[in-house]
């Protein structure tokens, strides 16, 4: 039938329309069920799951119950167990960035020799796209996501500009913000130290016993007889008196290499040419 389309569409339009007063009826649950009351009539709203329907948040005296894996302006992480800052200033998130609004200046010691650190960070606000890919490329785990999206100013210079000092967080902050990512690093950074501890044992007991098994061969070995100074004396006229009679034997034993050379040499010109002609004869030439 013509239109039948037309009216499921508008039959799931409407549908949806009237769920959003869902709240407004006695058999639904209330909303603020599962809330965090914040106090001076301020509260942050968590929608049941099994509720269908839409909520109308009054913020700012309502807030949504954010998740996990929400992401809004980054932030760099402060290392409170090093007592450092993650940032080796090596430029990477600055180069994936696609709107390009990360600036850093790597830090020097008194004789200008660059250091592994950031002197200054600057990220853009207004520019920055929440596309975190900074956070996937660096390789410190030094920059990550922050959950803070109320930066309303009027000017965005230099209030959007954020530097190094507004972008720093302890370490816990950002555990407190990503309970279930913070846990896999710190399990997986667990791993590779345990890892890199096991290898640098093995390689210690190795060299151990490279050690001791060549201590032991040293002490095995017979010692050599020492000689006295005539014995040694008269061993180096020995040999002497040998390469004399060598050189004196061997005049006549050059013209002889010589010839066997000259031979050996004719013989493989032969065979090299026996070759040619075989290629030519299974060639057809």
């Amino acid at each position: 039938m013509f239109g039948t389309g037309l009216l499921k569409g508008l039959g799931v339009t409407l549908k949806h329309a009237l769920e959003t007063f869902d709240d407004d009826r006695e058999s639904v649950p209330d909303r603020y069920r599962g809330s965090l009351e914040l106090g001076n009539n301020r509260r942050v709203i968590q929608q049941p799951i099994d509720q269908e329907g839409l909520l109308t948040i009054q913020y700012p005296e309502e807030k949504r119950l954010l998740p996990e894996r929400f992401r809004y302006i980054p932030m760099l992480i402060w290392d409170s167990e090093k007592d450092e800052d993650r940032c080796t200033a090596c430029g990477i998130c600055a180069k994936v960035c696609p709107p390009q609004c990360i600036w850093i200046v790597r830090d020097s010691d008194e004789n200008g020799k660059p250091l592994t650190r950031a002197s200054e960070f600057y990220i853009d606000a207004a520019v920055c796209m929440s596309c975190s890919f900074c956070v996937e490329f660096c390789p410190f785990d030094a920059i990550k996501m922050n959950h803070d999206y109320e930066l309303a100013v009027y000017d965005r210079y230099p209030q959007l500009v954020y530097d190094m000092a507004e972008l720093t967080v302890p370490l816990e902050y950002y555990a407190a913000l990503w309970p279930t990512q913070f846990e896999e690093e710190e399990t997986r950074r667990r791993e590779e130290e345990e890892k890199k501890r096991r290898q640098d044992e093995e390689k210690a007991a190795r060299l151990a016993a490279k050690q001791a098994e060549a201590a032991v061969k040293q002490a095995d070995a017979p010692a050599a007889p020492k000689r006295s100074a005539a014995e040694l004396q008269q061993l180096a006229r020995e040999r002497a008196a040998q390469r004399q009679a060598q050189s004196a034997d061997g005049g006549g034993s050059d013209d002889d290499d010589a010839a066997a050379k000259k031979a050996r040499m004719e013989e493989l010109k032969r065979k090299a040419q026996e070759r040619a002609r075989q290629r030519k004869l299974e060639s057809g030439e």
